[in-house]
């Protein structure tokens, strides 16, 4: 099966990715930027490579991608309010990504957006939410335009709530909440099924099975 690179790989998102590419028979390659991740993400399943998402160039996330058959950018700034952290990460690690998907010769490239980014923002929206939108926003424009086998996903308000496994997947939903492991179901079941490749859906909780919901969306 595929080797699947993703980028953050020790987000909360991807790490329930790792664990549900492993059981579908994928290799997941979890990209991280601290050796003291390794131990916790190869016990789920993951090969671990060292990348610094924020340090690093192009040339460098192509190198961490070597073998692999598809790229998952789940990389964030973090919850604080770091407005630069929002640019280098969410904006500049996807640009790279990229760039280095397209360097390493891979085509397909999911990637997780947010909801609603490209609404316009009220007048009186906080610095650090106008730039976390704005730089999901432009990254998401990135992809689509960047000539690779692209999907998006703009999940909702993350949970850590258990998965249900039950989801509601449109190109524009309610807002609601999703839980993380029903969000990395979805990724998992895009990445094996072609005929996602150029959709950008957004997802919340719903009542229809992942498979199905995908598989109604495409």
């Amino acid at each position: 099966m595929s080797q699947i690179a993703i980028v953050g790989g020790h987000g909360k998102v991807a790490q329930h990715l790792i664990t549900t590419l492993a059981a579908r028979g994928h290799t997941p390659v979890a990209l991280v930027r601290k050796e003291e991740y390794r131990d916790e993400l190869e016990e789920k399943g993951a090969v671990v490579r060292m990348l610094d998402i924020e340090q690093q160039d192009a040339a460098a996330f192509a190198e961490a991608f070597e073998g692999c058959h598809a790229v998952v950018f789940a990389a964030g700034g973090g919850p604080d309010g770091n407005v630069e952290r929002k640019r280098t990460v969410d904006l500049g690690g996807s640009l790279k990504s990229i760039e280095g998907a397209r360097t390493a010769g891979i085509e397909r490239f999911v990637q997780v957006s947010a909801i609603g980014v490209d609404e316009p923002l009220p007048d009186d929206a906080e610095d650090v939410w106008r730039v976390y939108v704005e730089a999901k926003r432009d990254s998401d424009a990135a992809l689509r335009e960047s000539g690779l086998a692209w999907t998006i996903i703009r999940p909702g308000a993350l949970t850590d709530d258990p998965g249900t496994g039950l989801v509601t997947l449109a190109e524009s939903v309610e807002r609601g909440e999703v839980t993380r492991s029903d969000v990395a179901g979805v990724l998992a079941v895009c990445l094996d099924e072609d005929a996602t490749i150029g959709h950008q859906w957004e997802l919340v909780g719903g009542d229809t099975p992942i498979a199905d919901a995908v598989a109604a969306a495409s």
